[in-house]
């Protein structure tokens, strides 16, 4: 009988006989465990390179992708060997699939720190938490410099750095240096059962030409930003169309309440320093004399309570006065010495209209420098998040909010304590010039607020789009999941900033309580507004990740 006609005759029970002889990939595992400890070190160390880097080169992950499964054995042997905590990983797996000609396709990948050549957790670091071992290219987490700060999270496309509350600090892979320093593997390599992955050592001026021509892996975040150095294989090939299986699951991101409350009351205080500048210029001299020790010593309390809650975001808060050795790279260091200066400018100004208010209302170049360094502070909170690379924190729209909240609520609060003023001194209420400056800021801060919401409302455009983009997701996001926040926010901001001051406006009250009232009215609304509008600009941005990153 011929070869072909005995499989032929093969039965079902024939066939699952002869699966049943062949070993599982864990069962291969277990097998090399039981032979020879020379035999073993020979299977672990073709883990490894032949030698180390050399000048232009580091160590990467390399990644079978035709030998992953998908088991996740990679990720608990990382978080077993690192002892991290109950709800931390440094190393994930997830799915890409798609359409390959007229199949359907998937891939499982398995995904860490890339250890790139431009690392952009390193560059935004205010505190120079992290390091690029100039030997092997590692990119490590110096714990003990870290503040908690959180900005490397916010900056890594890849969701690679993770918080631990427990520590109030973040972490991340490491390639477990410690082990290569002994030639060993890391552990996520050793404890593959398939082999999947690697450490190999790449040439960094190759890897930087792959990332500029989008050579890493579909499905992925643009990797010309930090050019990752993981090397991902297949024989199959990959489709460019892959997409990462969770890419339509839309959750809200961290709302991170203190930088919320911090960003609100900092563009505040600085947005009543520039209107008080502003209308040094326009109105009279005597009456800006009457109204600037309180204007400025109210702007300047603000100031400080910005300042003061920024801190809370912190794990570490003792030590955020480290937070400016990283002004080479770091926005949030440039920040943090632009609202310093401004801080301190304040102080003297205000200082000074209370001891020599005729000089410093004569003195425009205090004034000027005041609000200067206050609009420098809020253009570095803008480039925070530009550099970011998030499509919903774009330079063009986070700088429409936040230049315009500075106004918005700049115009609000000085038109609650000039009518207080009113109220309080009976040569304010007189004064000629009284009224037209209050009909200014009521009419300034309903149309800037008018186009300021219609710049907001443009978001939901996006929900015609065809494909899932990322300013799709958000537009989701907050028609759907976050529909009453957003409705609450365009309520608020269409009362407190555009109909009460209309109606202010119309009826031209005269000082009082009922005037107080209503300015107190629309300073509330409004600043209800751009709070919940700064808590949308949080929660309702799409973080970048790899597939099945833990962002999602």
């Amino acid at each position: 009988m011929t070869a072909s006609a005995l499989n032929d005759t093969r039965t079902l029970i024939d066939e699952l006989l002869a699966e049943q002889q062949r070993l599982t990939a864990v069962e291969r595992f277990t097998a090399r465990h039981e032979v020879s400890p020379l035999t073993r070190q020979r299977v672990y160390r073709d883990l490894l390179p032949a030698g180390g880097p050399r000048e232009g080169e580091q160590y990467a992950f390399s990644v079978e992708l035709d030998a992953c499964s998908g088991c996740k054995a990679c990720v608990t042997a990382c978080h077993s060997l690192n002892g991290l905590d109950e709800e931390e990983a440094w190393r994930s797996v997830g799915l890409l699939h798609g359409i390959a000609g007229e199949h359907g396709f998937q891939q499982t990948v398995t995904t860490a720190c890339h250890h790139c050549v431009d690392p952009a957790c390193m560059n935004g670091c205010p505190v120079l938490a992290y390091e690029k071992d100039p030997r092997t290219g590692i990119v490590h987490h110096l714990d003990d410099q870290c503040i908690g700060c959180q900005y490397c999270i916010l900056k890594c496309p890849y969701d690679v750095p993770k918080y631990s509350h427990k520590r109030g600090i973040v972490r991340k892979c490491d390639m477990c240096a410690t082990r290569l320093a002994v030639d060993e593997p890391p552990a996520c390599a050793q404890a593959c059962p398939n082999g999947a992955i690697a450490i190999t050592v790449v040439k960094q001026a190759a890897v930087i030409a792959a990332t500029r021509e989008g050579v890493f892996l579909p499905g992925t975040p643009d990797p010309a930003y930090t050019q990752p150095t993981t090397q991902y294989h297949s024989r199959r090939g990959l489709p460019h169309s892959l997409l990462s299986a969770d890419a339509h699951v839309l959750r809200p991101s961290q709302a991170h309440p203190a930088l919320v409350v911090m960003l609100g009351l900092t563009q505040l205080s600085v947005g009543a320093f520039c209107l008080e500048r502003l209308l040094g210029l326009i109105f009279s001299t005597n009456l800006m004399m009457e109204l600037s020790a309180f204007h400025s010593l109210v702007a300047l309390v603000i100031g400080m309570l910005a300042l003061g809650t920024s801190t809370l975001h912190l794990g570490r808060p003792l030590g955020a006065w480290r937070a400016i050795v990283g002004l080479r790279t770091s926005w949030l260091s440039r920040e943090i010495m632009a609202f310093a200066l401004f801080a301190g400018l304040a102080t003297f100004q205000a200082a000074l209209i209370w001891f020599s208010p005729q000089h410093a209302v004569e003195s425009n170049w205090l004034g000027t420098a005041v609000a200067v360094s206050g609009l420098l502070g809020v253009f570095c909170s803008l480039m925070i998040y530009q550099d970011t690379r998030r499509p919903f924190w774009s330079g063009r729209r986070v700088g429409l909010k936040f230049f315009g909240t500075t106004f918005v609520l700049g115009a609000a609060t000085v038109l609650f304590v000039t009518t207080l003023q009113g109220l309080l001194s009976p040569a304010v209420a007189n004064h000629g010039a009284y009224e037209q400056l209050t009909s200014f800021l009521t009419l300034s801060l309903a149309g800037s607020s008018l186009v300021k919401l219609g710049m907001e409302a443009l978001i939901f455009r996006h929900l015609r789009e065809h494909d899932l983009s990322s300013l799709k997701q958000t537009a989701l996001l907050m028609s759907g999941e976050l529909v009453e926040i957003t409705t609450a926010r365009f309520l608020f901001g269409l009362v407190g900033s555009v109909l009460l001051p209309l109606a202010f406006l119309a009826q031209r009250p005269a000082p009082g309580p009922a005037t107080l009232g209503v300015t107190a009215g629309i300073m509330l609304f409004t600043g209800l507004g751009e709070l919940l509008e700064r808590y949308l600009f949080f929660v309702a941005v799409v973080p970048t990740r790899m597939p099945g990153g833990f962002g999602s």
